[in-house]
């Protein structure tokens, strides 16, 4: 699964989240927020970086052909000024895929997401698929993490404007579940549905598969999940713990 790499900062629930705001109050302007090293991740306000010139990967030698297929998959930080940065291993093929994974990512060439105008620093994977016929291997960039916006004005008070006495958890953080194997074919539509208790400060704390799609891939949504972040529930304008269900997708590798 995911490394764990959040530091969230929201400013009304938490000392830290991914959506800057005072209050979760109709009216109230919310702004999408950078973690505590100043990275932002894909969202409503920021864009993903774009791969602009890429590179072949070059195949390692003295590898045995049945070992020749499988994907890398790396985690990393495009900078303001479009240099990858704090690169990681997310999904290993083995050290050396991994080292020409991670060297051609290095001379790959990154236009850097943007808030607005301004260009900031955004997390993004990137994969690296290796094919037992030795054809073409490119990074390619997958954005599998991302914030949400928050909820409107409508979703927070009644039809005469006044705020609701009771809101449910709002989802702001997703995660996609990872395929171990990008050559399996799964012929059913790849989303589970699970339960998750959230807790007053907007964090998972019980995660259960509700409807699931077995293979394997359930304990994998369950990871996901684990990563999600919320807008608690607040009963009477205060934050209380709640469950909602949520549908799972998988990342598209």
């Amino acid at each position: 699964m995911r490394l764990p790499r959040f530091s969230f900062a929201l400013l009304a629930f938490t000392a830290s989240g991914l959506w800057a705001q005072e209050t979760v109050l109709p009216g109230r302007q919310v702004h999408q927020a950078p973690d505590r090293d100043g990275v932002y991740y894909a969202g409503p306000e920021v864009t993903a970086p774009r791969l602009i010139r890429t590179v072949f990967v070059p195949y390692p030698g003295g590898i045995p052909s049945k070992g020749i297929q499988g994907m890398t998959v790396l985690a990393m930080v495009i900078a303001a000024n479009g240099i990858p940065e704090h690169i990681q291993v997310l999904h290993t093929h083995g050290e050396a895929f991994d080292q020409m994974a991670i060297a051609a990512v290095k001379q790959s060439s990154f236009e850097p997401g943007k808030l607005g105008d301004k260009s900031v620093a955004v997390w993004i994977d990137v994969r690296v698929v290796f094919h037992a016929n030795r054809s073409a291997a490119t990074p390619q960039v997958l954005v599998a993490e991302r914030d949400l916006p928050p909820p409107n004005e409508s979703q927070l008070e009644d039809k005469h404007h006044n705020p609701l006495l009771y809101t449910p958890p709002f989802l702001i953080h997703t995660v996609d579940a990872d395929f171990a194997d990008p050559f399996t074919a799964h012929p059913f539509v790849q989303v589970a549905t699970l339960s998750v208790l959230v807790d007053a400060e907007g964090q998972p704390q019980q995660v259960r598969v509700v409807r699931g799609l077995g293979f394997g891939l359930d304990e994998k949504a369950e990871a996901a999940v684990w990563h999600y972040r919320f807008l608690p529930a607040t009963k009477k304008g205060q934050r209380i713990a709640d469950h909602r269900e949520v549908m799972v997708s998988f990342a598209n590798f």
